[in-house]
């Protein structure tokens, strides 16, 4: 019995020794958390995108707690209700709000381009992309095997016709699908920016007309009839200053290979009903 107690005895007292230097140990390293740190993390949707700056909710947390002027509207998934939620703690203006999306800057689908290899490797377009820089005859277009759409934890984002495709609702900007991409073709801007080129191809204008028909051929045109001198053409590609764009949407008219988009919704048609009456019931009436 002895020989059974003391074993058992022994292992009683470690535990002990080791629960005192445990519990002595905690009070010595204890750090005090701010309660206000505490308040922040818990209203931040916890994306840990980075779309703020720091690497991850608790960061940004921890960076408020500290520093009380530093902007309340960094967070782009929590948008302004963060923003309001985080100045209520903190006893701040919440500022506003600039909402952010994703916008891809190419049009390659399976109806403009063509693919050049039937690729049959690891079906991600990082790996695509190291293998002779991906199937499509524009090396510089989207390589739709979704890394931007794994990476969406808001579902914002389709592949459509081997082209990825931003539903700007769903979209809140966190801007984890502009990292993933490793041909670098979306960009994080503001929900204001209506107007935007579709395209990022680098290649000179017979090159890119061969590659994809609806790729920018950098002929100017469109940095001709802006008011306000709002696009420039570098390397062959069109790009817009959104600081500048107003939005007006006459370089979208003007682009012969209809390499620019415009997202203002179009007005809807007047039903029969209420369009004007023609000249033949005019003179009737």
């Amino acid at each position: 019995m002895t020989t059974i107690l003391i074993p058992v005895a022994i292992v009683a007292v470690i535990g002990l020794i080791a629960a005192i230097i445990l519990t002595v140990l905690s009070k010595i390293l204890y750090v005090p958390v701010d309660e206000r740190q505490a308040a922040i993390r818990e209203v931040l949707p916890g994306a840990n995108c980075g779309a703020c700056g720091f690497a991850g909710c608790d960061d940004y947390a921890a960076a408020l707690a500290k520093d009380s002027s530093l902007s309340t509207t960094l967070c782009a998934p929590g948008a302004t209700a963060v923003a309001e939620a985080i100045a209520g703690i903190l006893g701040v203006e919440a500022g506003t709000v600039d909402p952010k999306a994703a916008f891809v800057m190419c049009a390659g689908n399976k109806e403009v381009t063509n693919t050049i290899m039937t690729y049959e490797g690891v079906q991600t377009c990082k790996a695509a992309k190291q293998f002779f820089g991906g199937q499509w005859s524009c090396s510089y277009g989207c390589l739709g095997l979704g890394d931007c759409r794994d990476v969406c934890q808001y579902g914002a984002i389709r592949i459509i016709d081997g082209l990825a495709v931003v539903n700007q609702e769903l979209c809140v900007g966190c801007g984890m699908c502009e990292k993933a991409c490793p041909n670098g073709i979306i960009t994080i801007a503001s929900k204001k920016n209506l107007v935007y080129v579709k395209c990022n191809s680098h290649d000179p204008g017979p090159a890119t007309r061969k590659a994809c028909t609806a790729g920018c051929i950098g002929c100017g045109k469109c940095a001709k009839i802006c008011k306000f001198e709002a696009i420039t053409v570098e390397n062959g590609l069109a790009r817009i200053d959104f600081d500048k764009c107003k939005n007006c949407g006459l370089c979208e008219k003007e682009c012969p290979t209809h390499a620019i988009v415009n997202l203002r919704k179009k007005p809807a048609a007047k039903p029969a009903a209420e369009q004007a009456p023609s000249q033949n019931q005019e003179q009737k009436q």
